[in-house]
């Protein structure tokens, strides 16, 4: 028999323990089909700078715009935004891949088939939103493959994409009543919209939240606040994701014969936009034609000129949702769950100063103010963490989630979109929230991928696998508990700059996998302050001084008492 030499001797004895050199690997998944790629673009980096590298090996997964599985490097993430890192045409604009010619991502990022994503990595990380990305789709193709997941399975996901179904199941969760109306895109073309949009007036009053069924992100949300037909017309098209272009229609396009050359460029490239436009590819309805490039676009209207005519994008909604507009106020609040499956709402956010509730409001503009907890009682805050808990656990969720609502003025507490993968974004409402119970964000990334190996072994699928996994990783983390890594102190003075660059420090520490870090306020020669992981979230070193003297909300303290047997596991 052939002896080991000291060095495979060495790595089989750390394997066979359980140590830190067993990696799990970490396929995280980013992009998608979805309109919401840009926020999923952003979330891989997010996922991608927090993993604990001393627990998990991520391998970086570009879902491109038709859903091909790209493996990628990190200097992928490093663009501004997608369509920065995409190779684009000679044409002039910019544009996403489903534009561009079918190989154009070929050469450089090579595609991973389903079927080999067990050679790849342990784990598929999912940062990824909207229709085929949270709905059960992807969830679906990656239980055929025995390719364990992130996030809630199949039924939450599927009840988490559809706002029509979630009223209604809510409705019967926990008997709230809220005023709704749905109209089908057959029904609107057939629909008298004066006679149509007074009868909403009668029955959900002004002014009226108009909304796209299966998307997320606030894409495909207007506001009608006046009984103005014209607005309340492109409300509906813009919720349906359609145009119509004609001479009597309401949007830009039926304006066309009258607009320059430059001006037609820069309408076909506003339509590109996933936030703001119908998105391409899009369908001509009365030929059936699509159309795929900004450039061809120009040219048929150009050819078309003077023909009515309906531009959809081939991902048009066929339904659209009308609400009624709730005053009261608004919260977002996070959900875990522990491993006997138990649901624990976490500290609610209000977010309050809201001067829109479309998608630039909500990611460009930094006019929108948050606090935690809700700006009310203590017994309202534990109302809304019990209804959340309730319906997160009623409606079939798992894992983690985020239910948005609102605190009416008469103290209901009224519930909608729960989402299934909470946008990832280093200062995300979930990170901030679970931050209050004592979970870093890369403590928050761990929580994650573990309990929902727990999760999936629950579905009785590739179970042996599966607990052989969560074995190994709890086995990794109870290690790391008896043998602390290395402290190392952050340290920073009183102002903004270094107290960012103190918090970035922090969190690439954190997430090396190598040391501890803490971060320390010198605020002056003889006072300083420890910082802990709930303040890590304060923006200037004037909230943190405020906070620092201030005593913690009796709310947030008992939230993290509830969750203390979650959290021990990883702090």
């Amino acid at each position: 028999m052939s002896r080991l030499s000291l060095k495979q001797a060495a790595f089989l004895f750390l394997c066979t323990s359980h140590y830190l050199l067993c990696f799990v690997k970490v396929g995280i998944f980013f992009g998608g089909p979805a309109r919401e790629r840009e926020v999923s673009f952003a979330g891989g980096r997010t996922a991608l700078a927090n993993l604990d590298k001393g627990l998990f090996e991520p391998v970086l997964v570009f879902v491109d715009g038709r859903g091909r599985f790209r493996q990628v490097s990190p200097e992928f993430l490093q663009a501004p935004s997608l369509r920065d890192v995409i190779p684009q045409d000679a044409s002039g604009f910019s544009v996403y891949d489903e534009s561009l010619d079918s190989d154009a991502l070929a050469s450089s990022y090579p595609e991973i088939r389903p079927e080999r994503f067990s050679a790849h990595f342990d784990i598929a990380f999912l940062a990824m939103h909207g229709p085929d990305c949270e709905d059960g789709a992807i969830q679906g193709l990656l239980e055929w493959y025995k390719m364990p997941y992130t996030g809630p399975g199949l039924v939450g996901s599927a009840i988490g994409i559809n706002k029509i179904l979630q009223n209604e199941l809510i409705a019967l969760a926990n008997g709230q009543q809220k005023k709704t109306a749905t109209i089908n895109r057959d029904a609107w073309e057939r629909a008298d919209k004066a006679q149509f949009f007074q009868s909403l007036i009668d029955h959900l009053g002004l002014p009226i939240v108009v909304k796209a069924p299966h998307q997320g992100s606030s894409i495909g949300v207007a506001i009608v606040r006046e009984p103005d037909l014209a607005l309340f017309c492109r409300s509906v098209e813009q919720c349906f994701f359609t145009m119509s272009v004609q001479p009597d229609g309401f949007s830009k396009l039926s304006e066309w014969g009258e607009l320059s050359a430059d001006e037609k460029r820069e309408l076909a490239q506003t339509m590109v936009s996933l936030d703001s436009g119908i998105s391409f590819p899009v369908v001509i309805e009365q030929t059936g034609e699509v159309i795929r490039h900004p450039q061809t676009l120009i040219d048929k209207l150009d050819s078309m000129q003077g023909q009515p005519l309906t531009l959809a994008s081939v991902n048009a909604e066929d339904d659209v949702l009308f609400e009624e507009f709730i005053s009261g106020q608004e919260f977002s609040c996070g959900v875990i769950q522990d491993d006997d499956g138990r649901a624990i709402a976490l500290p609610p956010t209000e977010i309050y100063n809201v001067t829109s509730f479309d998608f630039e409001s909500k990611y460009k503009l930094n006019t929108t103010k948050k606090r935690i907890p809700v700006a009310t009682s203590l017994e309202n805050n534990r109302k809304i963490q019990l209804a959340v808990a309730e319906v997160f656990t009623k409606l079939g969720i798992n894992v983690y989630a985020r239910i948005d609502g609102f605190l009416t003025p008469d103290e209901r507490v009224l519930l909608h979109d729960p989402n299934t993968i909470p946008g990832m974004s280093p200062s995300s409402l979930i990170f901030k929230q679970m931050a209050e119970i004592g979970l870093n964000l890369t403590n928050s990334l761990t929580y994650l991928i573990r309990q929902s190996l727990r999760e999936r072994i629950r579905t009785g699928k590739n179970t042996f696998h599966l607990k052989r996994l969560l074995t190994d990783l709890d086995t990794q983390l109870a290690n790391r508990k008896m043998n602390p890594l290395p402290e190392r102190v952050v340290s920073f003075g009183p102002s903004d700059e270094g107290f960012a660059e103190a918090k970035q420090e922090y969190n690439r520490l954190a997430a090396s996998g190598e040391v501890r870090p803490s971060l320390v306020y010198l605020k002056s020669k003889v006072e300083n302050y420890e910082i802990p992981v709930n303040l890590l979230f304060k923006e200037t070193v004037e909230e943190l001084e405020a906070a620092l003297s201030q005593p913690r909300h009796p709310l947030l303290i008992e939230t993290t008492e509830q969750a203390r047997h979650i959290t021990e596991r990883y702090v």
